[in-house]
């Protein structure tokens, strides 16, 4: 992926190395509860994180350029990336953009949808239109689900910026409500076309970052399919436990998130991003 000679963006915000307090900012006790309910039973908790609603703003935190290292260099270059791809899109369809800011961590971290540890992954935060990643996400993602390389780690941003585009776009709340209304085996099938929508709309800026800034090499989309593949609920739960529980499923199996993110990639259309018509993959 070429990237060294890109913009960056200058909506990163590097926490790293901040002390955080464990406390849940209005989520309480309930919410632990759910997050260690989740991790139980295999669900991603950061979807737990993201339907719970919040009655206060996160503490105030110093905003931090991102440093000068490699990584957080490159994560700053592909959120510009999205940034430029997003404003282009909404603009076809009389809309306005608003950017989201990139939250790097380290170990934990509060924001507007409570306490996170790292082992949880990146997640967005609808409450305050954040992105948050702890770079050794990256080291799991080539170790542990082997998948290497730096597109890969690009569709990781994307797919979170797609969970802010589904937010700008009311989504996100029509969805929750439902969720908050429903069983947890539906609230589950809820969340796994959620996610598989933002995998087809990390797609979709693929599509338009190539097409503009050329920014794909030899490999590299395959290095985006092996990540997609790599994290869905099927393979994961099988690696983690052994046995498979549809019924769990939170983000789609790897067939289906790799379907959607090439279907994304493959158009570029936004049209063809709606996860939730049908009941097919």
């Amino acid at each position: 992926m070429r990237w060294e000679d890109e913009e960056r963006s200058e909506n990163v915000e590097d926490r790293r190395g901040m002390h955080v307090s464990r406390r849940m900012v209005g989520g309480g006790i309930g919410t632990v509860i759910l997050v260690l309910a989740a991790l139980y039973f295999g669900v991603d908790p950061s979807v737990i994180l993201q339907s719970v609603p919040m009655s206060g703003p996160p503490p105030a935190t110093q905003q931090q350029r991102p440093g000068a290292d490699p990584m957080s260099q490159f994560v700053s270059v592909v959120l510009a990336d999205t940034e430029k791809t997003w404003h282009e899109v909404f603009r076809r369809y009389g809309k306005t953009y608003e950017e989201p800011k990139l939250v790097l961590f380290s170990g934990a971290v509060q924001s507007a949808c409570g306490f996170a540890q790292a082992a949880m992954g990146p997640f967005y935060c609808p409450e305050d239109h954040r992105v948050y990643i702890d770079l050794s996400f990256y080291e799991d993602l080539k170790n542990r689900f082997k998948a290497p390389g730096d597109f890969a780690q690009a569709y990781v941003i994307a797919h979170e910026v797609g969970h802010h585009v589904q937010n700008l776009l009311g989504i996100t709340e029509k969805v929750q409500a439902a969720m908050q209304r429903s069983s947890r085996a539906e609230a589950n099938r809820l969340s796994v076309k959620m996610e598989l929508q933002a995998d087809c709309l990390a797609g979709v800026w693929g599509y338009h970052a190539d097409k503009s800034r050329r920014i794909l090499e030899a490999g590299d989309l395959e290095e985006a399919l092996g990540a997609a593949s790599a994290i869905g609920d099927d393979r994961i739960m099988k690696q983690t436990r052994g046995t498979i529980a549809p019924e769990s499923f939170t983000h789609g199996t790897s067939e289906q998130r790799v379907h959607w993110f090439r279907r994304g990639f493959e158009t570029g259309d936004l049209n063809q991003c709606n996860t939730f018509k049908g009941s097919g993959v």
